[in-house]
């Protein structure tokens, strides 16, 4: 053993401005303990040895860890946050991510790779050369980067509810982050939406628990490239369940956001709906082999989950026997806090192993050093902390290929997201025979704000957190060049945004592609999800233009049309597609049928909301369609 001063000169001012008493003895006195701490050395590094199991070597990297290393470990830092990039090995952190679209200054896949390659090697010059996990919300694919494919969002995917599907994406989606250096990802969601005001609907698979255990288990199979028949070996991409436990069921106006409405609000749902319905997808998650669960910004019993000891530790880590790593949501473990010293203490306890900060790690380093000096945080649990971190990124393969050299290029998989479009569109409403669309169909307008917008189309979580606008994404196609493509050459096709066309003459189809422009987070939450006027004119002008009218709905939600449905033909919820609209075409020129059901029942109206798991309605009258409808030809 040899001794290493630890000197950090912000800190040691810090640590003098704030002695005040014997408090403030106290806390220099526990810096001061930590600048001296005995440090051991490396020359019996057997956690470098391949050739021993991971509990080996996870055992023997702690006990060459100091207590600031082991801290160190337990800190996610959004990249844009850090001081300077040498901070990675300095404070020996965790990981790091890109959070709210942070991207590279190239945005491209070889930006990427470059990127996080520098992070990754500034990791590898710390005492213990630990590497980092790098994460991003790849949530419909590696959707952050131009060019890549993106699929439809998980609503769509539960529509289609095909688990072979949800493996095949996950599994060009691991590939994808692997090529930009990525090798943790915020996906999947199991959340569980009963109220379509929500603005995180379509990030969930559904409100049926049963769907959703088959699909989570499925993605983490793809993304951690496990063999259905279960074994260990992981792709290098860490999965992440999300968000723990009982989000979807928040009641309406109970958030502990000012700025949002359900997003982190309050669960009231008692114990046994927790246990019987909120869990089963995780221990799905679990059984799959997922690396890592985040626990939501939801409060539950009068506390906020990220201090639910009971939750986090007695019913994830040993009644499910999760053996990974549980990491908060962005400032989840601060947001609405007074102090962020209690909050530290708190979350922690309860059993969460690493923070997602996402800003001031050095404040949550000296905290924890602090914390654990007056005996707050134990070294028992910060050691478990961490042994679960790194027993994770041993599993992955972290630690073996913490380089990862690999060839910065993607694979067109266009060809897979456009079947996901197909399978995904759902037929609500189809009368007077308005579709399949074909040869009878001789002229076609197309009309709406959604028909020629990728980016619209697409949703939030792409490229920016909020998502973009229009059609520069490299490979994408609109629903309108779909259908342009797919059109038989002897029919009149014409497109106007406003729905408005010249002349006198009456269509055969008028086609409205309409919905809702794209929003992540709270962001979404509205009390009175609808199509926005300018929707409703467009259908009012294709009315007077065409024999016959179809509605394309591409929304993150079932939308309050009530009042819409007896003024159209066919209805169809495309939902959020992603960048092959060319499956959308598919099907309403009848070249694939359709296939997908609701995921989730669809209201009449708000005085509905919320919805129970089991489809009754707040005011016990019926939903417009019920969970699994679905017409086909």
């Amino acid at each position: 053993m040899v001794t290493r001063p630890y000197w950090n000169k912000r800190f040691v001012l810090w640590s003098l401005v704030s002695i005040s008493g014997g408090i403030g003895m106290v806390l220099f006195g526990a810096y001061m303990s930590l600048c001296f701490e005995s440090v051991p050395t490396t020359a019996d590094a057997r956690w470098l040895d391949t050739t021993l199991d991971t509990e080996a070597r996870v055992e023997d990297l702690l006990q060459h860890m100091t207590l600031r290393e082991k801290i160190g470990q337990m800190a996610l830092v959004e990249k844009n946050s850090l001081a300077n990039i040498g901070d990675v090995a300095q404070y020996g952190l965790g990981g790091i991510l890109s959070g709210a679209g942070a991207k590279p200054a190239t945005n491209t896949v070889s930006g990427w790779s470059t990127m996080t390659t520098e992070f990754k090697e500034a990791a590898l010059q710390s005492r213990l050369g630990i590497p980092i996990l790098y994460g991003v919300d790849a949530v419909h694919g590696h959707s952050l980067v131009p060019g890549v494919t993106v699929f439809p969002h998980q609503i769509g995917l539960g529509a289609a509810g095909d688990a072979d599907l949800v493996y095949k994406i996950a599994q060009v989606t691991a590939r994808d982050l692997q090529a930009t250096g990525v090798n943790w990802n915020f996906a999947p969601n199991l959340d569980l939406p009963q109220d379509m005001r929500w603005g995180r609907v379509y990030e969930a698979y559904s409100d049926d628990p049963v769907l959703v255990s088959r699909l989570a288990a499925a993605y983490v199979a793809g993304l951690q490239s496990q063999t259905r028949a279960g074994t260990t070996s992981v792709s290098g991409v860490l999965a992440t369940l999300k968000h723990y436990v009982g989000l979807g069921a928040m009641q309406w106006n109970t958030s502990a956001n000012k700025n949002f409405m359900i997003d982190q609000a309050v669960t009231p749902v008692d114990s046994l709906a927790l246990q019987t319905k909120y869990l089963p997808p995780f221990d799905a998650g679990i059984d799959a082999g997922a690396l890592s669960v985040m626990v939501g910004l939801n409060t539950w019993d009068g506390k906020r989950l990220i201090t639910n000891h009971d939750l986090i530790t007695i019913a994830l880590k040993e009644r499910l026997g999760f053996s990974g790593f549980v990491v908060s949501d962005w400032y989840g473990v601060y947001e609405g806090r007074r102090s962020q010293f209690l909050a530290t203490v708190q979350a922690i306890n309860a059993g969460v192993d690493m923070v997602m900060l996402p800003f001031d790690y050095q404040t949550f380093v000296r905290q924890m050093v602090v914390a654990n000096r007056l005996g707050l945080i134990s070294i028992k649990r910060i050691d478990d902390a961490v042994a679960r971190i790194l027993r994770a990124k041993f599993v992955a393969g972290v630690f073996d290929d913490s380089t990862l050299p690999r060839a910065a290029v993607v694979v067109d998989e266009s060809a897979l997201a456009r079947s996901a479009v197909a399978q995904s569109l759902v037929l609500l409403k189809n009368e007077h025979a308005a579709l399949p669309l074909g040869f009878a169909a001789r002229h076609i307008r197309v009309a709406g704000s959604a028909a020629d917008n990728v980016g619209l189309q697409s949703g939030a979580w792409t490229v920016e957190w909020q998502g973009v606008d229009g059609n520069w994404l490299p490979g994408g196609t609109s629903i309108l060049a779909g259908i342009r493509a797919r059109a038989p050459q002897t029919t009149r096709l014409e497109y106007a945004a406003s729905g408005t066309f010249p002349g006198q003459t009456i269509a055969d189809v008028g086609i409205a592609v309409v919905g809702e422009t794209p929003y992540a987070e709270g962001w979404g939450d509205r009390l009175l999800p609808t199509l926005s006027a300018n929707d409703l004119a467009v259908i009012a002008a294709l009315r007077l233009s065409c024999k016959k009218v179809v509605v394309v709905m591409v929304s993150g939600r079932p939308l309050l049309i009530e009042h819409e449905l007896d003024k159209i033909d066919a209805l169809v919820a495309a939902w959020l597609p992603g960048t092959a609209g060319g499956g959308v075409a598919d099907v309403l020129f009848g070249g694939q049928n359709f296939k997908g059901t609701l995921p989730l029942s669809w209201p009449k109206t708000a005085e509905q909301l919320p919805l129970t798991l089991s489809g009754e309605t707040a005011d016990g009258t019926a939903v417009l369609f019920p969970r699994y409808f679905g017409l086909s030809y």
